[in-house]
């Protein structure tokens, strides 16, 4: 048997604040406990050292604004760096799959990037799973993301693609950040039925997530055979933890990853840092190395305090047989857009970054291309702290464009460059398949290429 990898990056030196959550204490008791019990000494595991991504590895998925080192700090770029380094052993055959656990997180990072919202500037999940795409030539991924707060970054990302299917339990969002990941966000008019939400009452416990798992998550995966399984692996659904309300505890994680079998999975959110993150990052690496983990128990853990609402079971079964169907009827859906002779599906949104204090409005237009799911146009306007706003014009081509919008949508960039930018203070063009990535800065009208 192949061992599993092991990744581990604490961003010592890296914090928002020295009492936010999100700090360098946030892993020192789960490398305690992992190396002082031996975990890295076993035949089982295998353990990797993290690399700096590039900025053409983060250009991939982002734009960033105004620039990439604006955004970003060294930590952020080792840290998805880390998620490359085990993408690359998994998919090379060195192990048979891997945990990168690493901070800083990356889930709530969408597309555009002004800063800092729940935590996060840049995905390390998108970012490398567009690196594997393109060096190994993957295609159909799944995303499955197991984080307390909803995968909205990982879900914008994606909303637009066919291939990757995103899964994502979470606190409802009527009772927790960012608000969102209802039932009826199905993905773009090209994609639709491949963006799954599952909803969760507060207090839900094991058996209400690995029903969720059993009844709607491993049945959607076997009909949509992806070629690689990602688990966004928050860890703050664990009853601990301060900033949520739910109730799972070290024993689910583990019997969800066992079950679930990810090939990769990638640390996200977890903040109770002393009393759940070292048990529960031990009970993953256990799972998917094979290893026995039934007597893992938090030393406070009550059987009698997890006992879960029938009536909560009941609307879990619901809502599995709704998002089934959803699912299932995604072929139907689709062929209804292509024949509705609609030349652009055209969105609008408000993102606000909690962290930075930053009011960002996007309108989204995407081709509607019989061929292929084309290209999305995004125009962004963000507000920020003390009244300065920045604007910008972003092109991005996915890498199963047909030629024809491929050319289309560089013929647009162009164009507005030719014109200066037309009241935007960038423009970036993201084109895929040459692995091609620009910025150009409308007042200086001056273009970069991002390498």
């Amino acid at each position: 048997m192949k061992p599993t990898g092991i990744l581990f990056f604490p961003a010592f030196d890296w914090a928002i604040s020295p009492t936010h959550p999100e700090r360098e204490e946030r892993l020192l008791y789960t490398r305690d406990q992992i190396f002082e019990e031996g975990v890295m000494d076993l035949p089982q595991i295998r353990e990797y050292q993290p690399r700096l991504a590039t900025p053409r590895d983060i250009a991939r998925v982002h734009f960033c604004v105004p620039s990439i080192e604006a955004v970003t700090t060294e930590a952020h770029l080792v840290s998805a760096g880390g998620a490359l380094v085990i993408g690359d052993a998994v998919a090379s055959g060195e192990v048979k799959n891997g945990f990168a656990i690493i901070r800083p997180p990356g889930h709530h990072a969408m597309s555009v990037v002004h800063g800092n919202r729940g935590f996060c500037n840049i995905n390390n999940e998108a970012i490398m799973i567009e690196y594997l795409r393109r060096r190994y030539g993957y295609r159909r991924i799944a995303i499955v993301d197991t984080d307390v707060h909803h995968g909205d970054g990982t879900q914008e990302i994606y909303y637009h693609d066919p291939d990757v299917l995103f899964i994502s339990f979470h606190q409802d969002g009527r009772t927790l950040y960012p608000g969102s990941g209802f039932v009826e966000e199905l993905g773009a008019p090209p994609a639709v039925g491949t963006t799954i939400n599952i909803p969760l009452a507060p207090y839900t416990t094991d058996q209400g997530i690995l029903l969720v798992l059993e009844e709607l998550i491993l049945p959607l995966l076997e009909e949509f055979k992806p070629e690689l399984v990602v688990n966004s692996a928050g860890q703050d659904n664990h009853y601990t933890d301060p900033l949520a309300s739910m109730r799972f505890t070290a024993t689910g994680y583990a019997q969800l990853n066992r079950k679930l079998a990810p090939h990769i999975a990638v640390l996200e959110g977890g903040y109770s840092v002393e009393t759940a993150l070292p048990y529960v990052n031990l009970a993953l690496i256990l799972a998917m190395a094979g290893i026995e983990h039934d007597n893992l128990r938090e030393p406070d853990y009550d059987p009698a305090a997890f006992k879960e609402d029938p009536g909560n079971l009941a609307r879990l079964k619901r809502m599995a047989a709704l998002q089934r169907e959803n699912f299932r009827r995604r072929e139907e859906e689709r062929e209804a857009v292509r024949k509705s002779g609609q030349d652009f599906y055209t969105a609008t949104r408000r993102i606000y970054y909690d962290t930075d204090n930053i009011h960002e409005f996007q309108q989204v237009r995407q081709r509607l291309c019989p061929r292929c799911c084309s290209y999305r146009v995004i125009a962004s306007a963000a507000a920020h702290a003390y009244g300065r706003q920045t604007r910008v014009l972003c092109f991005s081509i996915p890498l199963a464009c047909c030629s024809a919008c491929r050319d289309e949508a560089r013929e647009a960039y162009i164009r507005s460059r030719e014109e200066g930018g037309a009241g935007f203070d960038y423009l970036y063009l993201q084109d895929r398949p040459a692995d091609e990535y620009r910025r150009f800065h409308c007042q200086r009208e001056q273009e970069v290429t991002i390498v």
